[in-house]
């Protein structure tokens, strides 16, 4: 795997060598290694939606692993019947049986009760989540193309199971910009390791995904190499200054270089940052009920309480795109505790986060979507081969899962899709993750056909060729 600064053709060499005056806080280093932050060139899209949008920003809140529908949101009576049972799903065995020695059936771990005037299916094991199941629109008709985690959650983030490709977030941020010439368009919490997913790919590389951290020490840096305490702000302007004449000199030599010009005006948003961010990343400000509605403070809540009400904050801040992986779903043994745990890790900071923006008359023009890079089969998993059902897991499902939007634009108290009666296939109302990719890119004002960017002699886009707007979830 490449890493953040060989991935978008930037030389370390290089980097080191320009970084040697010793630019402080977020210098060169520190700027492009972890953050790949760089300005666009001439070329770049001015940020003008194609049409009227109904949303402003994007909050994407990727379930890492894979959450089980069958669990939390679409059970099914055949296997509710056959628990415990060998059942015959109809699926393609050569490519189902890995890791699985037999199909048992395996009802819901907890009970799944309708939720809300809309009555929407959700499992007790979301109990802060039913409290607003009526501003959801819940997908249940969701596939993808891949089964194995790499690939999928690639897809899920580029439209592409391989090669590297622009993430979805810097797809938005160069369609869009930011609303806040101090921040970029595009922030990343809790990132993948996989830098791909939140990376630019061959878009300018000011679109790449900041990543941000997420502590329990309200003052401490939630982005690296922000804070220079041994330069004053002035002294930091003149060796910028020096590296920005230095650099402008080399820019001239070698005419037109579109990395270099993204250097050269990191620095400054880098800058910029350092009086902007500090403020935002600090929680300590928030009023204790707020904090209390997400579950900061909480052994259990509060890494993801934090992660959410930083969504908050940097959304309202202007930032157009920001990701937040909320992991430990891969629950392929002992589903009956592990599940619990999770759901009860992030239960309550998504459905603070909810409450949140729609108490601030956020939820109007913000998107927010939750999903997994697949979801779960219905029928068990032995890892052992022998342990009694009590103990299995689940497999990954590509073929059949459940996401769910909320806020601008989207039909709430909505449940749409449907899979087969053993939870296998999608089979009404079904929606890919090209047609997720189009309608969020749709609910912001793009035409996700006309968003592309000419590369390696032809035209590439986030929806790759495929991909409709799925009209029946929009008010």
């Amino acid at each position: 795997m490449p890493t953040s600064s060989s991935l978008f053709g930037i030389d370390r060499r290089h980097l080191l060598r320009t970084t040697a005056c010793g630019f402080g806080g977020l210098a060169m280093r520190g700027l492009l290694t972890e953050q790949a932050m760089a300005a666009d060139s001439a070329s770049q899209i001015t940020g003008q939606p194609h049409f009227a949008p109904r949303a402003s920003r994007v909050i994407f809140l990727f379930i890492q692993g894979g959450p089980s529908q069958p669990d939390l949101f679409d059970p099914k009576p055949l296997i509710a019947e056959k628990h415990g049972q060998t059942i015959s799903p109809g699926a393609n065995e050569h490519r189902l049986t890995v890791g699985v020695d037999k199909y048992l059936a395996l009802k819901p771990i907890a009970p799944i009760r309708p939720r809300g005037e809309c009555g929407m299916l959700m499992s007790d094991l979301l109990p802060h989540l039913a409290t607003v199941a009526d501003d959801l629109c819940l997908l249940r008709g969701m596939h993808t193309d891949n089964e194995a985690h790499a690939p999928a959650s690639l897809q899920l983030h580029t439209g592409a199971s391989i090669d590297v490709r622009p993430s979805m977030g810097a797809w938005f941020s160069y369609g869009l910009g930011s609303e806040n010439r101090n921040l970029p368009g595009f922030i990343s919490i809790q990132p993948d390791s996989d830098v791909r997913t939140y990376g630019s790919g061959f878009l300018p590389a000011s679109h790449q995904g900041t990543p941000v951290s997420v502590t329990n020490n309200n003052k401490e840096s939630a982005i690296r190499y922000l804070v220079d305490a041994d330069s004053s702000p002035r002294q930091q302007r003149r060796r910028l200054d020096l590296i920005q004449r230095m650099n402008q000199r080399l820019l001239e030599r070698t005419s037109a270089d579109q990395q270099m010009e993204g250097m050269i005006e990191s620095f400054e948003m880098a800058f910029r940052m350092q009086s902007a961010t500090p403020a935002l990343i600090d929680l300590s400000g928030e009023p204790k009920s707020i904090q209390d509605l997400y579950g900061v403070g909480t052994p259990a809540t509060d890494r993801n309480a934090r992660a959410c009400l930083l969504a908050r904050r940097m959304s309202e801040a202007g930032v157009r795109f920001v990701q937040v992986t909320l992991g430990g779903w891969d629950h392929h043994g002992d589903i009956v505790h592990a599940l619990p745990s999770s759901c009860a890790g992030s239960d309550q900071p998504i459905a603070g986060l909810l409450k949140d923006l729609k108490s601030r008359g956020m939820l109007e023009d913000t998107l927010v979507v939750w999903s997994g890079e697949f979801g779960r089969t219905s029928w068990s998993q032995d890892l052992s081969g022998t342990s009694p059902i009590e103990t299995h897991g689940r497999e990954h499902q590509p073929d059949g899962y459940c996401a769910w939007m909320a806020g601008a634009g989207v039909r709430a108290g909505m449940t749409y899709g449907s899979t087969d009666d053993f939870g296998y296939r999608a089979i009404d109302g079904k929606v890919h993750l090209h047609d997720l990719h189009a309608t969020m890119l749709h609910l912001l004002g793009i035409e996700h056909t006309q968003l592309t960017y000419r590369h390696a002699g032809r035209d590439y886009r986030l929806t790759d060729v495929f991909g409709r707007v799925v009209q029946e979830v929009l008010t």
